[in-house]
């Protein structure tokens, strides 16, 4: 076992990568002719109050409009919700949804399931019919660390029977930590972004129980925990063809197709894990926030 695999050491870590990656978050404003209509709450959760920034659509999108749940990414350690706001700032604009981003509380302060938890009861409060927009039409997403807590909180959703949910999105999510990073070949053998050391903080920071990370919260695409999924949310899986962690995304979208709730699993050509916070102002990431936008509007249409 690798020393970074060691809690002590993956845990040093982790806080040092937390620390560094918030100010750098920060910086700069993408889709700058985008405004932010943002406001902020706390949420009550089992596990104390989570605070949410609040986006919300333009006026003509009505008066109670759809709302979508946002869960960033950074490997379940990194406090990095200003990552996502350019997406959220996209969506509440081109989606017609309002959108709550969750600032879900981090590893090693706060190991699994604490920020799966925290999320589908952000989740549930989105939902409540006492929210100023309709959320009888709520969807669920995250990109990477984020799409698997957005896959966590659609299973609980479905465990609990409540709330129903239009639309869960799984933009190159991680979902199958209880498999080792090295073994996971890099696609067509080339040097990716995700690596064997940066999976062993990350998951042992999250869970350092190495069998607990089996647990259908953390690992939905390991073993059998993808079987008899009838009636999770409709899902839209996206996966970046270089990404080391594409085939398990590609799995878990064969169990929801079997289950009857996949939408679209799509592939990303020559995009890698990731490659969505940095390309916002690229033609790839205009488009694949388009596409996901449409998404979301018809499935907050439907439902």
């Amino acid at each position: 076992m690798s020393i970074l695999a060691t809690p002590f050491v993956a845990d040093s870590v982790a806080r040092l990568l937390g620390k560094a990656a918030r100010p750098v978050a920060k910086r700069g404003r993408r889709f700058p002719e985008i405004p932010g209509r943002t406001g902020s709450a706390a949420v009550p959760t089992r596990h104390g109050e989570v605070a949410v920034t609040i986006y919300r659509p333009p006026a003509e999108a009505g008066d109670r409009p759809p709302v979508y749940v946002n869960a960033h990414g950074g490997g379940f350690v990194i406090p990095f919700p200003e990552q996502d706001d350019p997406l959220c700032r996209y969506l509440a604009e081109h989606a017609g949804v309002v959108v709550v981003n969750v600032d879900y509380a981090v590893a090693p302060e706060k190991r699994f399931p604490v920020a799966v938890e925290q999320v589908y009861d952000v989740l549930k409060w989105a939902a409540s019919p006492e929210r100023d927009w309709n959320g009888e039409k709520v969807c669920v997403g995250g990109q990477s660390a984020g799409g698997a807590l957005a896959a966590g909180a659609a299973r609980l959703a479905l465990e609990n029977g409540v709330p129903e949910i239009a639309l869960q999105v799984l933009h190159y999510p991680p979902l199958d930590i209880a498999t080792s990073a090295k073994d996971k070949p890099a696609p067509g053998g080339r040097k990716v972004v995700i690596k064997p050391w940066m999976s062993e903080i990350f998951d042992t920071a999250y869970i350092p129980d190495a069998v607990r990370r089996r647990d259908r919260l953390a690992s939905p695409a390991w073993g059998t925990n993808g079987d008899n999924l009838g009636g999770i949310a409709p899902a839209l899986v996206i996966t970046p063809e270089f990404d080391r962690q594409r085939a398990e995304g590609v799995a878990y979208a064969g169990k929801l197709e079997v289950a009857g709730s996949l939408v679209e699993q799509f592939d990303v050509t020559g995009e890698d894990h990731g490659y969505a916070p940095t390309h916002e102002t690229t033609e790839t990431g205009r488009k694949m926030y388009e596409f996901i936008a449409g998404h979301v509007r018809r499935a907050t249409a439907n439902s």
